[in-house]
């Protein structure tokens, strides 16, 4: 790794506005050897997080580079481009969320967190979407053209996990029941709101299939903001970006009745197009390192260009490190025959500790592996993007994923 030497981006937001008034602690995240999850269904409870990735022909950086935060391009050829890139990748120039960026036609905008309690035992992730790409009826809507209103197919996905089961929410809302303004975004009757210092999610919504009420609030406490947004396909039609790779977490929810605190990672994705036009399938992974930094590595196989690889360092100064990427291993197929693989260190096996998610397009996992060095716990996922473009998986996710206009 090459020394950190660019300046910290944004504002150092602690937790200090939780219910007990304690600061932060400044440990890394610590996953679950097991959190609970229910039975195998059309869908199991969870949504993949689309975050696809970077560059032709899978490329390990020899060289490995640190960029800026604030956006600047990684120098020599088949680096990953930390530019901001037509739109601002759902966040203003310092950071913070933007709710209210414009998506064109066709594609998609969302805004992804995902937390683990302190003790191991409860994990949740929550997805904002603009332009649903799992969105049956958006895909329907499109039709040959590829074109529709985004902001007629919104949605929250919220997945808990925990010793008293699991619970999954994805109601799908038209343009009469969203509102997206700076700070706020209005998903029926939830909401998404920045404050300055914090990102509280008001979550009213409904468990499938059991059909219970899904209350709570959940409070991002970030530790650092980051401005840096970059291509995850060939074109540069499809981004990502972390907002905060390192956070606090207060989740408190009445229904299911649950209240912890953890370590928690929210970044934002966006589309020019539909996710299925570049993409075949992608693995992503993202650790807590000793230092505290979180790595991230992306691992995309394209439909006209060679598999790209992006494997970057996010560390506690606001620094961004490319890193050599460990071998690709195979994993075990998930029920439903989904190809998974994890990049590991050559010494290090890949452990499945937990499968949280296997739907018929995609797995999310926790596993355990190697990466520079250090044995780390990774949250894991894997999307087969052409079984999720599939018409049969298409007609089947109505059942899990129910649209009120």
């Amino acid at each position: 790794m090459r020394a950190e030497h660019d300046s910290a981006v944004g504002t150092l937001r602690v937790d200090d506005r939780s219910t007990t008034g304690q600061h932060a602690t400044d440990h890394t995240a610590e996953f679950p050897s097991a959190l609970s999850g229910d039975g195998r269904g059309v869908v199991r409870d969870g949504v993949a997080r689309l975050d696809g990735v970077v560059q032709k022909a899978v490329i390990n950086e020899p060289n490995p580079r640190t960029l800026s935060g604030r956006g600047q391009r990684a120098s020599g050829p088949g680096r990953a481009d930390g530019g901001n890139v037509g739109t601002t990748g759902g966040r203003h120039a310092d950071g913070s969320p933007r709710f209210d960026q414009p998506v064109p036609p066709g594609g998609y905008l969302w805004w992804y967190v995902d937390a683990i309690s302190d003790d191991g035992q409860h994990g949740i992730t929550i997805i904002a979407f603009v332009g649903s790409v799992f969105s049956p009826y958006y895909a329907w809507a499109r039709g040959k053209s590829g074109i529709a209103d985004p902001d007629n197919f919104c949605s929250l996905n919220v997945a808990l996990y925990g010793r008293n089961g699991s619970r999954w929410t994805m109601t799908e809302r038209g343009r009469g029941s969203v509102e997206r303004s700076h700070h706020e975004f209005k998903i029926g009757p939830s909401k998404l709101a920045w404050d300055g210092h914090c990102l509280t999610i008001n979550i009213d919504e409904i468990n499938v299939p059991l059909f219970s009420r899904v209350r709570g609030t959940v409070r991002v406490y970030p530790k650092l903001l980051f401005n840096f947004v970059t291509p995850l396909d060939n074109c540069s039609h499809h981004r990502w970006g972390p907002i905060a790779p390192s956070a606090r977490v207060d989740v408190e929810f009445n229904s299911p009745a649950t209240h912890w605190r953890g370590n928690a990672y929210w970044d934002s994705n966006e589309g020019d197009e539909p996710i299925d036009i570049p993409f075949v399938e992608w693995d992503w992974s993202r650790s807590s390192m000793r230092d505290g930094s979180t790595a991230v590595i992306y691992d995309v196989r394209q439909k006209q260009q060679d598999d790209r690889i992006l494997a970057l360092r996010f560390t506690k100064s606001g620094n961004i490190e490319t890193f050599e990427a460990p071998p690709r291993q195979k994993l075990p197929r998930t029920f439903w025959r989904i190809d998974r693989h994890m990049r590991s260190d050559e010494n290090e096996p890949v452990e499945i500790k937990q499968t949280l998610e296997d739907a018929p397009f995609y797995s999310r996992s926790v596993l355990s592996s190697g990466l520079l060095g250090e044995k780390v716990i990774s949250m894991h996922e894997t999307l087969n993007v052409s079984s999720l473009a599939s018409p049969v998986v298409r007609l089947m996710l109505p059942f899990r994923m129910p649209r009120r206009k």
